[in-house]
């Protein structure tokens, strides 16, 4: 894929804005609990994995089978890590909590597997079902999620918990802040240190769909469209940004 210098930039200015990131990897005595959303970027979900193993703190795994599953058991198969073919039919809170116990040796005690939700919001409203249900006490939290689903993943959260009046602090950690880069070789996708990320037209289309459902317009998520997340402030940058990739119809055509 052949991107001009400007759009390289643009996107990154978005990538970043997405994946937003609080975590200064001392807060685990600050928390109760980490949560790992369903997804497939294994650099995210390892770095995630090991911190939890680390500050030895409970981790919910939510996410039953939507769009990212093929890919999370394709990772799972060709990873030598993990080492498993038993895949089929499992979800990705399932997937996951497979990593975690096989690589990461976190115990069964510590685990909490919510496996219905199949998009963002499920995951929040369920996620806080499970809770609730269990009488989990949570008043804080490290939200994981794919990078560029972080921020919308922490508006859906916060919505879906506030209308069963919880207050919990969330701290968002994407694991690793990816950016566009062109070389000799190509475009590449910098940031995660394994092999599991993106492939380019997936990572362009997710960054502009997830700022598309992001905006506070008929087609977005928030209070003047779907009305499932709060209204949200955009960055003049990032608002600019945006126009300036619309305006291309390569750009365009590849929103989702």
């Amino acid at each position: 894929m052949n991107l001009s210098c400007e759009a390289i930039r643009d996107l990154n200015v978005l990538a970043d804005w997405l994946s937003v990131d609080d975590f200064s990897g001392r807060e685990e005595a600050l928390h109760d609990i980490l949560i790992l959303a369903g997804h497939a970027i294994i650099p995210n979900i390892y770095g995630a994995l090991y911190f939890a193993s680390q500050a030895n703190i409970p981790v919910l795994f939510s996410g039953g089978i939507g769009h990212s599953t093929p890919l999370l058991k394709k990772a799972i198969q060709e990873s030598s890590l993990v080492n498993a073919n038993d895949v089929d039919g499992k979800s990705e809170a399932e997937l996951l909590s497979m990593i975690a116990t096989r690589v990461f040796h976190i115990s069964e005690e510590k685990i909490l597997i919510e496996d219905q939700s199949t998009n963002c919001g499920q995951n929040a409203d369920f996620s806080r079902d499970l809770l609730l249900k269990g009488r989990h006490e949570v008043s804080s939290a490290i939200l994981v999620q794919d990078p560029l689903m972080q921020r919308r993943t922490f508006e859906s959260f916060s919505f879906s918990w506030k209308q069963k009046d919880i207050h919990c602090q969330f701290t968002n950690w994407p694991v690793f802040k990816p950016r566009l880069l062109m070389t000799r070789t190509g475009l590449h996708i910098t940031g995660g240190q394994l092999p599991g990320l993106w492939n380019s037209e997936r990572y362009i289309s997710m960054i502009l769909g997830e700022v598309k459902r992001l905006r506070d317009d008929v087609t977005g998520y928030g209070p003047k469209g779907a009305g499932f997340i709060d209204h949200v402030d955009m960055p003049t940058q990032v608002v600019a940004a945006w126009y300036r990739l619309m305006a291309e119809p390569a750009m365009a055509g590849l929103v989702r």
